[in-house]
């Protein structure tokens, strides 16, 4: 199934919320001995909506209306969501122990155990 949210993107103003750059994170992660990489594919479904924004996620099936209750798949600010709400999870460990490229994620040590 496929929802078509181009007016709805368009009728909302972009978030202004900054992704890390790619040449800073690969940069620091030089020198751990150990890296584990993980990829946390459509995390941003596990965010729920706000109830007042679901109404306008509606979509029409065979057995009647519905609507998201999660952030759907390309809504224009899901991005800049999910990377603020990785960084707050993860705020005593970025720079240090992970780095988080939206849903890339990378746990680094610098010893191995």
């Amino acid at each position: 199934m496929c929802v078509d949210y181009t007016n709805l993107n368009k009728s909302y103003p972009k978030h202004a919320y900054p992704l890390p750059r790619i040449d800073q994170l690969v940069d620091s992660i030089a020198g751990n001995e150990l890296l584990t990489f993980m990829d946390a594919y459509s995390g941003y479904n596990q965010i729920r909506m706000h109830s007042t924004d679901e109404e306008h996620t509606v979509f029409y099936t065979d057995n009647g209306v519905c609507c998201y209750k999660v952030m759907p798949f390309k809504l224009k600010n899901v991005g800049a969501t999910y990377q603020r709400l990785v960084n707050r999870m993860f705020v005593k460990k970025l720079g240090r122990h992970v780095e988080a490229y939206m849903d890339d994620m990378i746990v680094k040590s610098l010893l191995a155990a």
